[in-house]
């Protein structure tokens, strides 16, 4: 190992200036050794070599400034609980006034009499007139020495604990300083000289601090040759990866062999209770023909809310099990276990196959005597939660492992799963369609296929948005449906109400729902702090017809079919993102009534937020909306709730870099087409490993 190969390595704790307690607070962060904090752009670059002045400033203009703060305070407004941190600063040129909405801990933070640089948009505010708004900030000393700090483009990294911007450029600088030629190189000589890419040691210092004469645009869009060079470095060698681990598994053989003959055939046939549709007959087709394949299958399966996703799975179950082999059905929670169970003994009430259910509600003696049973072969097709992967759970000879929800299980739960077989065909099922670009890229070691289409007679669900100042109309909209005979769910973003956040909170409108304003309905209330057998207990009243309005934060993203409810209120709508609003949506339109989402909003409604609400009028198909989610929030939290196995990227982001990462994609390919062993490529293997090593399914 080099020596710049073995700083890199060094934990940060012995980085000068850091300590035991730094080290602590960049854990906190994700940071634990030099190559952590180097591969950790900073959030924006500041120019501070040409900072404005005061009396400069226009209106809708973003700027960085310096100056002295004159005075600063809290400050009480007419909404309770909500207050404004202000501070009026000044330079030689005039004053400005600063605003800081909701940031009491501010106080501790600025002080009159101190200099700040200070970076925010220059805007009017409808009650104190022209002001920068909740900008960033950095104290600075007065005579600070213009090096690191000022007088330059200066890094501004987002804060981590006690470690503010300031004290990281000053470490970022000292683990600069060892760094030499003989850092490692993991992008071929080829592919850097093909595209113009800078050495590694080189890009790491110009990432952090650009020279003088750099563009401030392209650093804050990063799209320097140096931000460039890294972000591919990181996509490259995460490529490589995903390609080695598609070229494994291809050389994989499973314990077992799957036939299709016309007995088979029939067998399929007779257990089908309607026509499949196109969308279903495809991805069933390809399943088939993975599952016949000598390599285990790894094969995504993505459709809407009511795609008909399950019948799919069931007919893949029917498959194995005709060639002697166990399959297992795992889903995310006890009740959505039972809803799969029933339907599932429902379509195979005619076969000779055994189905049982096995979840930790399950008697203890029950569990241990079904485990024997399993263990023997003496049951066909178990269905489950995370019980399934427990290791008193044994197969006789499991061929394949169905995940419903896969974004729900931990990646090492299902690898658990899939242990527990003949190297057993994996069929991962989400109702979180994955957009394209993702598929094409992140999802690269996985086949996948999609259904697009819904089943005849299925309604698309009528989507409105109407402001909180309309609440009245709505309720009286939902009333004449519970009076119809339908049932409704009320969604709100938290479960109490908060001085900090101004929301309707679920414990208190479920009351005041139930006694003011449905006093004639059973109301009930979900939300994730009650016990799992008291959700459990109230999802099965409302399935049941008991509870005609459910009010529940977004723990029922994923529930069981009511195909009665005909309504999804989902209050202060502005706060959720697209995926989220879509799987909420698709808890209704399960049945043979018109169903409505109505999305009620709060003003002040940020742009991006008025987009969501657009997207969610404008469509019911959840691959736009995926799409659309993809472009407007990045790749960090598509589903809502972050995807269990994505990669922890350091430096790219898929919206941003999406181009980039099929580049990487395509240098890998050919790289590896030409390199098919070697030594760099066992150190690319364990690097990615190390970094990405639980990105997968099975």
């Amino acid at each position: 190992m080099s020596d710049s190969a073995a700083w890199l390595a060094t934990p940060l704790q012995f980085l000068k200036g850091v300590g035991p307690r730094k080290a602590a607070d960049f854990a906190s962060a994700g940071l634990h050794s030099v190559e952590d904090l180097l591969y950790r752009f900073p959030r924006r670059y500041e120019d501070r070599s040409r900072l404005q002045s005061i009396a400069s400033l226009r209106e809708g203009q973003t700027v960085s400034i310096s100056g002295d703060v004159i005075t600063c305070g809290l400050r009480g407004t007419r909404r309770p609980g909500f207050r404004i941190f202000e501070a009026l600063m000044r330079d030689a040129s005039g004053t400005v006034r600063l605003a800081w909405f909701n940031s009491a801990f501010l106080q501790d933070q600025i002080r009159a009499g101190q200099r700040l640089v200070v970076y925010g948009t220059f805007e009017r505010n409808q009650y104190s007139g022209l002001q920068i708004t909740n900008p960033q900030f950095e104290v600075v000393e007065a005579d600070e020495i213009e090096t690191l700090h000022t007088g330059r483009i200066v890094p501004v990294y987002e804060r981590a604990r006690s470690i503010t911007p300031k004290m990281q450029r000053r470490l970022v600088a000292e683990a600069l300083e060892p760094l030499g030629t003989d850092l490692p190189e993991p992008l071929p000589d080829g592919m850097r000289a093909r595209l113009h890419l800078p050495p590694r040691h080189d890009a790491l210092r110009l990432a952090h601090f650009p020279p003088v004469d750099a563009s401030l645009d392209e650093l804050n869009m990063f799209r320097s040759a140096a931000q460039r060079r890294l972000i591919l470095e990181e996509f490259f060698r995460f490529q490589v990866g995903m390609l080695l681990r598609r070229r494994e598994a291809d050389a994989e053989r499973k314990g077992h062999t799957i036939r299709v003959d016309d007995r088979i055939r029939a067998a399929l046939r007779a257990v089908l209770p309607f026509k499949l549709t196109a969308g279903q007959r495809a991805a069933l087709k390809q399943i088939g023909e993975d599952m016949q394949r000598p390599q285990p299958m790894n094969r995504l399966l993505q459709g809407d809310v009511g795609a008909g996703k399950t019948i799919v799975a069931v007919l893949a179950a029917v498959l194995a099990m005709e060639n002697g082999l166990q399959a297992a059905f795992m889903a995310p929670t006890e009740i959505l276990a039972e809803q799969h169970a029933q339907t599932i003994r429902r379509l195979l009430a005619e076969t000779r196959f055994r189905i049982e259910l096995v979840t930790g509600s399950v008697p203890a003696a029950t569990r241990k005597h079904l485990a024997r049973q399993i263990a023997a072969g003496q049951v066909d097709l178990v269905i489950g939660t995370h019980a399934l992967v427990q290791e008193s759970t044994a197969f006789h000879a499991l061929g394949l492992a169905i995940i419903d929800e896969q974004h729900r299980f931990g990646v090492l739960q299902r690898a658990t799963l899939r242990a527990k077989g003949l190297r057993p065909d994996m069929l991962v099922m989400t109702a979180t369609p994955i957009p394209r670009t993702l598929a094409l890229t992140t999802y690269g070691d996985l086949d996948v296929s999609s259904i697009r289409d819904l089943p005849p007679g299925r309604q698309p669900v009528q989507t409105i948005a109407r402001p909180g100042s309309r609440r009245d109309e709505t309720h009286a909209f939902v009333r004449g449906e519970l009076e119809a005979g339908r049932q409704a769910y009320v969604i709100y973003p938290i479960i109490e109400e908060s001085e900090k956040v101004d929301l309707r909170a679920a414990t208190e409108m479920a009351d005041t729902l139930a006694h003011e304003v449905f006093p004639a309905f059973r109301v009930a209330l979900l939300h994730g702090r009650m016990k799992q057998e008291a959700k459990d207990r109230v999802m099965r009243a409302f399935a049941s017809g008991e509870i005609q309005m459910l009010v529940s934060t977004t723990v029922v993203e994923v529930g069981v079919d009511v195909p009665n409810a005909t309504v999804m209120l989902v209050e202060h709508a502005e706060r959720f993102g697209l995926a989220q609003l879509h799987q909420l949506r698709g808890r209704v339109g399960r049945g043979v009534h018109q169903s409505t989402c109505v999305l009620v909003y709060e003003y002040p409604i940020s742009e991006q937020a008025q987009d969501r609400l657009k997207v969610m009028t404008e469509t019911t198909d959840g691959f736009v909306i995926a799409e659309k989610d993809l472009e407007l929030r990045g790749f960090g939290d598509l589903s809502g709730t972050r995807q269990s196995g994505m990669p922890a990227l350091r430096l790219g982001d898929l919206r941003r870099d999406h181009a980039l990462m099929v580049q990487a994609r395509e240098e890998a390919s050919a790289w590896l087409a030409s390199h098919p062993d070697g030594e760099r490529l066992d150190e690319l293997k364990r690097t990615w490993i190390e970094r990405f090593g639980l990105v997968q399914v099975g």
